[in-house]
């Protein structure tokens, strides 16, 4: 049984640099409000498998690109699993959590999402386009994007990227999630300058855009971010749904609205630590690639990332 105040152990790599944003000031920001409520205890993420017996629940916020670490982050993973162990946010997120493959399957079920296939041969599912977006399936922050003409995708390899039509998008903006409540939003206004971010009014039409890609996710608790360009049309395509460590962006937020998000985090991570861990759960989703939210810079006006 949980302890009269949960123990968290909190997962986070404050050395780690980010292009356009501290990370440790973010995690710093809320480790100092969670522990009015929580023992708690912060590790790199190198250590978070020799610890977390010793917690209520481990908590994986801005630790950094999983490749960068991705022995111990497999280590961690398979012995979490192995143990019941609480994982904030769970190990069954199926987007990149597990990877990019949801983007194909996302395409291939129809939902609002850039176009996205995997092989040259299958191009005539992708709208036509004098360029194209590259990367791994496997990548993080941005390694391995390219740009390429569509007379040069014939020399790629089939299998280990992702191919996407290059996105003349007016703006990006992310919707950001807590379980399965809204919380806030904020877009960048220019595209060439993604982190430079503003409070954005979500309308009606973009939150059911968004609460599609959360209920298809059904991680049930957890912090979510979904990341969308607004597309020539008018309308909105997913980029990610981040689910693994989504970076949170609360200094472009107003006091009244960063105090609201601890407000709910605080609340569904007092949740959490009630629910009885259950051991070896889990789907065997492969180990996410990617980092904490990390995007990118990508050329010109493109949306994608790696």
């Amino acid at each position: 049984m949980p302890a009269a105040r949960p123990r968290l152990l909190y997962v986070t790599d404050l050395a780690y640099q980010a292009r356009g944003r501290r990370y440790c000031d973010e995690d710093i920001h809320l480790a100092s409000r969670l522990r009015a409520h929580f023992d708690l205890a912060l590790c790199h993420p190198l250590d978070a498998a020799a610890l977390m017996d010793g917690f209520d629940a481990v908590v994986v916020r801005n630790s950094g690109p999983v490749l960068g670490y991705q022995r111990a982050y497999d280590d961690f993973r398979a012995r979490a699993l192995a143990a019941g162990t609480r994982v904030y946010n769970p190990l069954t997120g199926k987007a990149d959590m597990a990877g990019k493959q949801y983007l194909l399957e996302l395409t291939a079920a129809g939902f609002p999402v850039i176009p996205t296939v995997d092989r040259v041969a299958d191009l005539d599912r992708l709208p036509a386009a004098e360029r194209y977006v590259v990367k791994p399936k496997l990548g993080a922050d941005s390694l391995g994007l390219r740009i390429v003409p569509g007379s040069r995708l014939a020399e790629l390899s089939a299998g280990d990227v992702l191919i996407q039509p290059c996105v003349d998008f007016a703006y990006e903006v992310s919707f950001f999630f807590v379980d399965d409540d809204f919380q806030y939003a904020l877009y960048a206004p220019d595209p060439r300058r993604r982190w430079e971010l503003q409070p954005y009014r979500a309308t009606a039409a973009d939150l059911e855009f968004a609460r599609r890609f959360i209920d298809w996710n059904d991680l049930g608790h957890g912090i979510q971010r979904v990341d969308a360009c607004r597309a020539p049309d008018g309308g909105l395509l997913l980029v990610e749904l981040e689910d693994l460590n989504p970076y949170l962006s609360l200094d472009a937020l107003p006091e009244e609205a960063r105090d609201a998000f601890v407000t709910a985090f605080t609340a569904s991570l007092s949740r959490f630590v009630q629910v009885a861990p259950a051991r070896g759960q889990g789907r065997g989703v492969q180990p996410d690639e990617r980092g904490p939210g990390e995007s990118g810079d990508e050329a010109g006006r493109v949306a994608q990332r790696a």
